[in-house]
């Protein structure tokens, strides 16, 4: 099984390199009883997130960002609280202690965990407010945030917040312009998606610098780890093109179990 995870063997060159048939690769390859979880004891931050294979099913990862272990996973169709509260449970139940938890900034994540200081992911949210500002962004305020936000993962708490809090006293009173629709006579605001960026950005401000209230925890900034880790496992995956949605999770059992074992601690 490691050949064809980390060896990169195609079931074919493991068949030839064995002299046996694809059938028989293929039984060995996925009759495979996997344990998901490592038992481990100790304390841990929490890197939490979900990548997809189109629209068949997604894969939601907790991983601890000290060890790289991956402590629990699940197979979801959709990225939902509920999933998220399940797998910090368990490890909340089987004697983890969470120092910190690292996430994309799920809506309602960071209340369903109070106890835990939460890291809401910079790489998301400065990709959450170009889906808002587009790459190239025409309104003088837009540029200017654009340009703010491009310093978000190179800067300190105070100088981000001071030149976003005197970007919004700059422009305040045009991201808040709104207008009287004259068929339905209800206001809205003219520069929405502007404003949309403005609050979200607003909104996260207080969990975008976990990192740096917490300096002493040595927090990381992103969830670049399990990115990494996704990006490892999918390129494993796809050297294995066909295989059916049971044998795409019974390979990414095996992965992560292997992936574990070998992981330097």
């Amino acid at each position: 099984m490691l050949e064809s995870i980390f060896g990169k063997q195609t079931i074919r060159e493991l068949a030839n390199k064995y002299k046996v048939s694809e059938k028989t690769i293929r039984r060995k390859l996925f009759l495979v009883n996997n344990p998901r979880i490592v038992p481990l004891r100790q304390p841990v931050v929490v890197c939490i997130d979900t990548t997809y294979w189109r629209r068949t099913f997604g894969l939601l990862v907790v991983q601890d960002y000290i060890t790289r272990k991956i402590l629990w996973y699940d197979y979801v169709k959709y990225e939902k609280l509920e999933a998220y509260k399940r797998g910090i449970q368990w490890i909340e139940n089987n004697g983890f202690t969470i120092v910190a938890i690292v996430c994309d900034g799920l809506k309602g994540l960071t209340s369903a965990f109070p106890s835990s200081p939460i890291q809401l992911c910079i790489f998301h949210q400065k990709a959450a407010i170009k889906r808002y500002l587009t790459n190239n962004p025409k309104l003088a305020p837009a540029i200017e945030l654009k340009s703010i936000i491009s310093t978000f993962t190179d800067t300190d708490k105070e100088s981000f917040t001071e030149l976003f809090d005197e970007w919004y006293d700059r422009w305040k009173y045009f991201i808040n312009e709104r207008k009287i629709d004259t068929e339905t006579g209800e206001k809205y605001y003219v520069h929405k998606r502007l404003r949309s960026a403005y609050l979200s950005l607003k909104r996260n401000m207080p969990y975008s610098w976990i990192w740096y209230d917490y300096s002493e925890l040595n927090l990381p900034k992103t969830n670049n780890t399990l990115e990494s880790f996704f990006s490892h496992l999918k390129r494993n995956l796809n050297l294995h093109n066909g295989l059916s949605k049971e044998h795409k999770k019974t390979f990414i059992n095996e992965y992560i179990r292997n992936k574990n074992l070998i992981q330097k601690a």
